[in-house]
């Protein structure tokens, strides 16, 4: 979705160059960049508003096309763990994705300050691969129902500063992880907040790809066209009245202790229903392509 903001919008004299991560309305123009850490600012905002109170979380390890996620939130300066979020530069990718498994025991915790915490793993695609065996792991745990995690894989198609191009899909699917596939910049912010949404319904860690094409881009994004669209996104209820779909007993999300079992591998494909229910019912459509794409095994 290439927004197509109000050119009266635009011509704001009051304009900020801060206004890529703090403006609630109106056009704003940010790069990829600013875009994923713009969406943890807008997913707080968005449980705020619902009532919901949560707490931000985004760990990771710099690598070109991600190279500058750590540089974007330092300069956010105090405003943006002020507003709930905190970040946590990692030594490596897994221990990244350690620290966000962690984040979603939270819920669990009689002794929590918060409803939930919502995370962001973010890495180079070699990266991916390098945190396999964690982010497996974390997705077979799974979210929990107020928090949710989003992982957002740097992949490089044309190897353009990479060693050899990778694609991270493939490593997804193998995971049953699903994976939405924004095309710009302002797909950044609504396939975010929808991935959101889709980790807390089917209790699956969400994969978010970011091309270097996209991620390394800019461009104006129009908020209040991308706040109407997300208001009419269906409530939980509505998804599963519309689909029929039902949870099973045990329920999709992480619990505490979850013993080795063949029900943490039957579990995934449960999570996969919830996923498919979650997209037929939910999915947003920009003007020149679906919002979602889900892939499984």
């Amino acid at each position: 979705m290439n927004s197509t903001a109000n050119p009266s919008a635009i011509q704001r004299p009051d304009y900020q160059l801060s206004d890529s991560l703090w403006a609630r309305s109106g056009a704003i123009y940010l790069t990829g960049t600013q875009a994923l850490v713009r969406v943890l600012l807008m997913q707080r905002q968005r449980d705020a508003a619902r009532g919901i109170n949560t707490q931000g979380f985004v760990s990771g390890y710099r690598g070109s096309p991600l190279g500058m996620v750590d540089q974007a939130i330092w300069k956010a300066g105090p405003g943006f763990k002020d507003a709930g979020i905190r970040f946590v530069p990692a030594i490596n990718e897994e221990l990244a994705a350690t620290q966000v498994l962690g984040t979603q025991r939270v819920e669990s915790d009689p002794e929590r300050t918060v409803d939930g915490v919502f995370a962001m793993w973010y890495g180079k695609g070699p990266g991916v691969d390098r945190a396999g065996d964690a982010l497996k792991h974390g997705n077979a745990y799974g979210s929990s129902p107020h928090g949710g995690v989003l992982v957002v894989a740097g992949d490089d198609h044309g190897c353009v500063s990479s060693s050899m191009p990778h694609q991270s899909d493939h490593a997804f699917a193998a995971w049953s992880i699903p994976i939405v596939q924004p095309a710009s910049v302002a797909e950044y912010l609504e396939f975010g907040l929808y991935g959101y949404e889709l980790s807390r319904y089917s209790g699956a860690w969400v994969g978010m790809a970011a091309l270097s094409e996209v991620v390394e881009s800019a461009g104006t994004v129009d908020l209040d066209l991308i706040d109407s669209r997300i208001a009419s996104w269906a409530d939980a209820d509505t998804v599963r009245a519309a689909t029929g779909h039902r949870a099973p007993a045990d329920g999709l999300h992480y619990r505490w202790p979850d013993l080795p079992s063949l029900r943490i591998e039957s579990r995934l494909a449960d999570k996969l229903e919830a996923v498919a229910a979650f997209s037929r019912a939910r999915a947003p459509r920009s003007a020149s392509s679906p919002v979602a794409r889900r892939t499984t095994t």
